[in-house]
């Protein structure tokens, strides 16, 4: 399965400047819901809606989005996310009403990066790179992700400070579209043979009956509601308590630089270790870390100890989940099945967003969607115990 050194590289390379730009782009837009509402006029649901929408589309559209790039190749889905993403970005500075937002910033950007993120990069990864090194791959890529969110965090902070934030996502779009020639990196002119003559929907047939994929499946849910509820209402908690946006800013370029450390290890011992394990551990430590900071005194530095530990569990689940998904169904359909995993990571994360700003504009604080993040972590770790992580009975001749 292995494909020639130069190949893998230029997989390597160029699926995680994709992952960089993508993900580093959307881990900002948190930083617009100030600016845009005050301007604009809005309360914070409108804008957390609108994100909301963004990720529940993104994991609607990830299977069709995987599915296609399984069959005709990913370049093509890749370029046509990325031009979508330019398109919904400059959308946004003309978007004043709520339904328009949301469609720009909701319906567009959510279909655009189902073509541009993980699963469609691991699809190819999955069928290029061996057992051994496919999920330290994987880490590497979801490593760049972190590095993306540690990199363009400031650098939106300080577009929108310098030429506001009309100008500043002009200039994102701009950014957006160099994944585009990317994408050629990510080219299988000689695709690895993979065993089998499974068809799409006996593949989704076996997956659905099975109950490792459902438990892995329910798991992934919370990831979403956790991370995209931090990400998008961290900056407006800690302005509430007083705290300056250089804090917030800080914190979430801390949180993705120590998820560079976490989704690497996350890979490399998911070589070694059981990745269900690996899993247990992450959603367990994550409601630890949570619970710590709403106990102890809110202040720049418990902010930036709470972001450094969030980092290193923030997109570790990433490499672990997919990689779960290719022992056990193999890599021919991964894009898809790992696409329609990631939908319930989007849905978790459609209530994770909205919910943040429900509850605040009705309660006047955030208190309740923390204890339910807290509560979720919990439920997470319990049920990644019982996965089996193990090939099917059909890809043991393999």
């Amino acid at each position: 399965m292995n494909s020639p050194a130069r190949s893998l590289t230029a997989i390597l390379i160029c699926g995680s400047v994709i992952v960089t730009l993508a993900m580093g782009i959307r881990h900002g837009l948190g930083l617009f819901l100030g600016p845009m509402s005050t301007d604009l006029g809005w309360n914070r649901e409108v804008f957390s809606f609108a994100i909301a929408l963004q990720n529940l589309l993104w994991g609607a559209a990830q299977p069709l989005a995987g599915g296609l790039a399984d069959r005709h190749g990913a370049p093509r889905v890749i370029v046509a996310g990325a031009l979508l993403y330019a398109v919904g970005l400059a959308l946004m500075t003309v978007s004043a009403a709520p339904l328009a937002f949301s469609l720009s910033a909701g319906v567009l950007i959510g279909l655009s990066l189902s073509g541009v993120t993980y699963s469609v990069i691991y699809g190819v990864v999955g069928r290029n790179f061996s057992e051994n090194k496919r999920s330290q791959a994987m880490g590497y890529i979801a490593a760049a992700g972190s590095f993306g969110q540690f990199l363009m965090v400031p650098v939106e902070q300080w577009l929108i400070g310098g030429v506001g934030w009309s100008n500043a996502l002009l200039v994102l779009g701009a950014i957006a579209l160099l994944m585009a020639p990317m994408a050629l990196g990510l080219s299988e002119p000689h695709r690895p043979h993979v065993a089998g003559s499974q068809t799409i929907r006996q593949a989704l047939a076996e997956a659905f009956r099975n109950r490792s994929f459902w438990l892995l499946t329910a798991g992934y849910f919370v990831c979403g509601f956790q991370v995209v509820f931090i990400a998008i209402h961290l900056p407006a908690y800690l302005k509430d308590h007083g705290l300056g946006p250089n804090v917030a800013v800080t914190a979430l370029a801390l949180i993705g630089l120590f998820n560079i450390l976490g989704t690497w290890a996350a890979g490399s011992l998911g070589a070694r270790l059981p990745k269900k394990h690996l899993l247990t551990g992450i959603y367990a430590t994550r409601s630890v870390v949570i619970t710590i900071f709403l106990l102890a005194p809110l202040s720049p530095m418990s902010v930036y100890i709470f972001a450094a530990a969030m980092g290193v569990l923030w997109l570790s689940t990433i490499p672990l989940t997919n990689g779960i998904v290719g022992v056990v169904f193999g890599v021919r359909y991964l894009a898809m099945l790992g696409g329609f995993v990631f939908f319930s990571h989007q849905i978790g994360s459609f209530f994770g967003v909205w919910l943040g700003g429900l509850i605040y504009d009705r309660t006047g604080n955030y208190n309740a969607v923390w204890m339910i993040a807290i509560a979720l972590g919990i439920f997470a770790a319990l049920i990644n115990l019982p996965i089996r992580e193990k090939p099917l009975a059909r890809l043991a001749p393999a």
